[in-house]
C-alpha cells in the first residue's frame, strides 16, 4: 500500500515518454552517456584524480621548495642595513 509497485513505475514511465517524447528522451541518454564517457577518460588520464590522501600526510610527504635567496644591493645611505632609505 505505501510502496511503489511495478505498475506505478510503469505508469510513472509512460507519463514521462508522452510528455517528453523518445527523440529527446534518446537524446538525452546519448548526451548523457558521452559525459559519463568523457568523464571516464578524463579519471583514467589524470592517475592523481583518484587517490585520496590525508591532508596532514600529504604536507609532510611533499618536497620542500626550491628557495632561492635574492640579494638585495647595498643602500647609498651610510651603510646601514637597518635604516630605510
Amino acid at each position: 500500500m505505501g510502496g511503489l509497485s511495478i505498475w506505478h513505475l510503469l505508469i510513472v514511465l509512460v507519463i514521462v515518454v508522452v510528455i517528453f517524447g523518445t527523440k529527446r528522451l534518446t537524446g538525452g541518454a546519448r548526451d548523457l552517456g558521452a559525459a559519463v564517457k568523457e568523464f571516464k577518460k578524463a579519471m583514467a588520464d589524470d592517475p592523481e584524480a583518484g587517490k585520496k590522501t590525508d591532508p596532514v600526510q600529504q604536507a609532510t610527504q611533499a618536497p620542500p621548495p626550491d628557495v632561492t635567496r635574492v640579494e638585495r644591493p647595498p643602500s647609498s645611505s651610510n651603510g646601514d642595513p637597518n635604516q630605510q632609505g
